[in-house]
């Protein structure tokens, strides 16, 4: 009996202590994407990604190699990057990873393909910094782009600015049909949500990597950033970790259309606009604060 009420008493105490102890105050880190307000003394001194084509084929298909890579210029409490490939307008992999008290990040992938394609990444890299009861984040986008030549007629090869006759036919190939796909699903879904698209400055998903350095039109850096933040938390959770359909069902984004991001002139809110891999036309609309 004795023993019972001192084991018991051990526990007692040693809950006690876990719970008050300092160390339990603060949760720990978890894979999550949340704009909080930008910290100026923190920032990215790599971000970078890159496509990378393997010069030989393999069992008739080609490899192409993806990496991405960022670092802060110190340790802070959650490091997270995420990274989307596009294959001629449509969503080919996803690349994810997280560390608590991390400085670095790298994340490589291989893809095998067939055929001629346009592939396009793009890249979200992520801080979250804890300074006492303050929570700041950090933030960049990167990418690329490669056009991978897979014909009977030529040896494979890849370019991202075309130097050839040959590279420049491929080169315009390659981009009007990427192009026109994507304005004809835009269309669609524009008509199908009854948008007034002379409303809204209109993008795609990688050309948002502009606005690393410079603002959107008539907007100042720290508003323009606060949009951008406050997008890519809307499409990881919407998009990237899953696309969830009317009947609730939450499908993989995989063959998915690139996002068309609509921007309202008047900066009042945006609109993102894809076709799930069944066809099923999905927008998501977020305020503007």
């Amino acid at each position: 009996m004795k023993r019972i009420i001192q084991f018991s008493i051990f526990i007692i105490l040693f809950i006690l202590l876990y719970f008050l102890s300092p160390f339990a105050k603060e949760p720990p880190a978890r894979e999550s994407i949340i704009f909080f307000p930008l910290d100026p003394n923190v920032t990215f001194i790599k971000a970078e990604t890159r496509l990378v084509l393997e010069p030989k084929k393999k069992n008739n298909e080609y490899l192409l190699h993806w990496y991405t890579t960022s670092s802060l210029d110190r340790k802070v409490y959650l490091r997270q990057d995420i990274s989307l490939l596009f294959a001629d307008g449509r969503l080919l992999g996803t690349l994810s990873k997280w560390k608590e008290n991390s400085q670095t990040l790298l994340q490589e992938k291989t893809i095998k393909e067939k055929k001629s394609r346009l592939f396009q990444a793009i890249s979200f890299h992520y801080g979250e910094i804890h300074d006492g009861a303050a929570i700041r984040s950090s933030q960049k986008m990167s990418g690329d782009y490669l056009y991978v030549i897979d014909s009977v007629y030529s040896p494979l090869m890849s370019f991202r600015q075309a130097k050839t006759r040959e590279q420049k036919e491929w080169e315009h190939l390659l981009k009007q049909t990427t192009k026109q796909f994507l304005d004809y699903k835009t269309k669609q879904l524009v008509n199908h949500f009854s948008i007034r698209k002379k409303n809204y400055y209109h993008f795609y998903l990688p050309e948002l990597i502009v606005y690393n350095e410079q603002p959107f039109s008539d907007l100042s850096t720290e508003k323009t950033q606060k949009i951008i933040g406050n997008l890519w938390e809307g499409l990881y959770k919407n998009y990237f970790l899953g696309i969830k359909k009317k009947n609730g069902m939450i499908i993989s984004p995989i063959g998915s259309t690139m996002p068309a991001i609509l921007i309202s002139k008047d900066y009042t809110h945006l609109i993102v606009l894809f076709e799930a891999r069944d066809g099923e036309k999905i927008q998501l609309i977020q305020q503007i604060f």
